[in-house]
């Protein structure tokens, strides 16, 4: 029985944001969502780069065999592809982006994730959620200190603790599935899923409209929903070739990826797609100037203009540097993050990735926090500086920190021996109101001791 899909992809701004850094593809063998992140450190640019080097997949078909290596060999691609352009650019030092995608290679999908965006699978019109976010409170869940409904109201449900960023351990999880004529698959970013319930999808995925609309109902929702965040999703139709609806056969880019017009890599594609890059990088490099001796005399009075506009130019430019950079500084000033003040930790103000010599940022609040009282991992999350979407949220973030410190020292604190002394009297139990210390392994707490 051969297979095909019949797709469509939707990426939105949202309502909460002013530009997109998601990116989704959607094509005949390939299906991507791509969430940016690093705000000015370029988001949409990681996004963007992931979708473009992963799209090599798309246009050919895959053994089953080796469809998941193709697939894992294509991830690493994209991260070293990020790794590169932040050595190029290092302004762009703390982007990062999620990876969702599948890879259809017969009748197998394999499917590829990293970070919080979601995969899900509608079958006989049960809903499955195929992904496990790599968050925070995930880990709590995991970890039977939260539930599911607690979690989407934690203040830290947005902290991602795996994404491609370009380091070496940045790795995804890859698994492969059966695919069904009938099955529907959906694909999307946190703006969908973290806004639009999962009873809410289910029903929207199963309403029998057809992939386009089904996607654009789905945008619809979340921006009801306050869309305070890009919203995309990619949604895919097993269809049976010659069993009634045609197949999908024309890719489609939204989002960043759109805008951004990614590249592959110069050894991706086929040599006709390699030919094109080639073309195109040509024709933006160009030199457009005409032969001198073609060029027309200028009239006095056109030199005039010329001269006017030489001058005016420049100062015009300076005036929009400055209003651009006054405006960039209130900007700044609007920005907190948790972060190292020499052994503690710190709430500071300001951008959280400093622009050259220019430190752009100031500590605002300190605290009692040693970074040694951490888990290895909180420590090195606090030094790599915890972006927070305001000052109340970065004081819930110290608040979290000061948990754990306070689970660590316990943890890691020597057990006095028991002592009996006749004469004493019982003591009454603890307060049952006292606030639980989360539990942590002493193995964790590498600084402590």
């Amino acid at each position: 029985m051969a297979i095909a899909l019949n797709y469509a992809a939707r990426s939105d701004v949202g309502l909460g944001r002013t530009t997109n850094q998601d990116s989704g593809y959607a094509g005949p063998h390939l299906l991507v969502i791509a969430d940016g992140m690093g705000g000015h450190a370029g988001g949409d640019v990681a996004s963007s780069l992931a979708v473009g080097e992963m799209s090599v997949l798309d246009g050919e078909s895959h053994g089953s065999d080796d469809a998941a290596q193709h697939l894992h060999d294509a991830l690493e691609s994209a991260n070293a592809q990020l790794r590169r352009r932040v050595e190029a650019e290092p302004d762009l030092a703390g982007m990062g982006t999620t990876v969702t995608a599948i890879l259809r290679a017969g009748t197998r999908l394999v499917l590829a994730h990293i970070g919080d965006s979601r995969g899900y699978l509608l079958r006989d019109g049960q809903l499955t959620q195929l992904t496990k976010d790599h968050s925070y409170v995930q880990s709590l869940i995991d970890d039977g200190r939260l539930t599911p409904e607690e979690a989407e109201r934690h203040p830290q449900r947005s902290v991602i603790m795996r994404v491609l960023t370009g380091r070496a351990d940045d790795e995804a999880d890859v698994s492969v599935r059966e695919a069904r004529p009938g099955d529907r698959y959906l694909l999307c970013s946190d703006g969908l899923s973290g806004v639009v319930s999962h009873d809410t999808l289910a029903e929207t995925l199963s309403a029998g409209m057809d992939p386009d609309a089904t996607c654009q109902r789905l945008v619809e929702l979340a921006l009801r929903g306050g869309g305070p965040d890009n919203i995309s999703c990619v949604v895919a139709d097993v269809v049976e070739l010659g069993g009634g609806a045609p197949p999908s056969t024309t890719p489609q880019v939204v989002g960043a990826a759109a805008f951004h017009r990614p590249r592959r890599s110069s050894a991706a594609g086929t040599p006709a797609a390699r030919a094109a890059a080639l073309r195109a990088a040509a024709e933006e490099s160009g030199d457009d100037a005409e032969d001198d001796d073609q060029r027309p005399e200028l009239t006095d009075r056109e030199r005039r203009r010329r001269r006017v506009r030489w001058i005016v130019g420049p100062v015009l430019l300076v005036l929009l540097l400055a209003a651009g950079a006054l405006g960039g500084w209130r900007w700044s000033q609007q920005q907190y993050f948790v972060g190292a003040d020499g052994d503690s930790v710190a709430i500071y103000q300001g951008l959280s990735q400093d622009i050259g010599p220019l430190q752009t940022s100031h500590v605002l609040e300190t605290t009692d926090i040693a970074l040694a009282d951490l888990p290895t991992t909180w420590s090195n999350r606090v030094e790599a500086r915890i972006t927070s979407r305001d000052l109340d949220a970065a004081r819930d973030t110290v608040a979290e920190l000061e948990d754990l410190a306070a689970a660590c020292r316990a943890a890691t604190a020597p057990t006095p021996s028991p002592t009996v002394d006749p004469t004493a009297t019982a003591t009454a139990p603890a307060s049952p109101t006292a606030s639980p210390t989360p539990t942590v392994a002493p193995e964790d707490c590498g600084g402590v001791g």
